[in-house]
């Protein structure tokens, strides 16, 4: 049940070749200061350390689930929330106006605010309603840290999303900020799925 609320996120089989690594050697080619959407997302490093597709009753607005614990959409909701983006309220509230707008694959007749936010299809109807869209590219220079990506797991063809990081890999790859299993990790990930979406925070 838990599963199908979620509907994303989900870690691959232990040992998959399709796993995302932490890749070594790094080229460090970030700036002194990050980016503040990537400086958000990597403060999650170390804090939340456990995947959990739990179902939370949240408080709202800012409503969260336990800073140790979350899911892929986690990582995005708190990250933009430093940036003055609280995803649960604006979705909730472009939902209410709009919901036949958004995917109807959970079988409900209104909006959920413990919920909809942390859906990746959701997110993904947002970023794109809101006009933060971009082409889809195999092309590394084409993301930009910050961008948020969006892919479908190979494999279980299950969605994950994930925000770009100004750590590359020696060939220009950027790393990836997200969880997919082990809480919030900086991986390599960018080309190792299919890139489903790709969106920009204006400003």
């Amino acid at each position: 049940m838990v599963i199908a609320l979620l509907a994303a996120c989900r870690p691959q089989s232990e040992g998959s070749a399709a796993s995302p690594q932490t890749p070594q050697p790094i080229e460090q080619t970030a700036p002194l200061a990050s980016p503040p959407l990537v400086a958000a997302a990597r403060a999650q490093v170390g804090v939340t350390t456990r995947y959990d597709p739990a179902y939370f009753s949240l408080p709202y607005p800012k409503g969260d689930p336990p800073p140790d614990r979350g899911v892929c959409t986690d990582v995005v909701i708190r990250a933009l929330r430093t940036q003055g983006v609280d995803l649960q309220q604006r979705v909730h509230d472009d939902m209410r106006a709009n919901f036949g707008a958004y995917p109807q694959l959970w079988g409900l007749s209104r909006p959920d605010r413990n919920i909809d936010h942390r859906r990746v299809p959701n997110q993904m109807r947002w970023f794109q309603r809101q006009g933060w869209e971009l082409p889809i590219s195999a092309l590394a220079d084409d993301y930009a840290p910050g961008d948020i990506v969006a892919w479908k797991l190979n494999g279980n063809g299950l969605l994950h999303v994930g925000i770009v990081s100004d750590r590359r890999l020696e060939d220009g790859t950027p790393l990836v900020l997200h969880n997919i299993a082990q809480g919030t990790q900086e991986q390599d990930l960018l080309f190792r799925h299919s890139i489903i979406g790709h969106y920009r925070m204006p400003g």
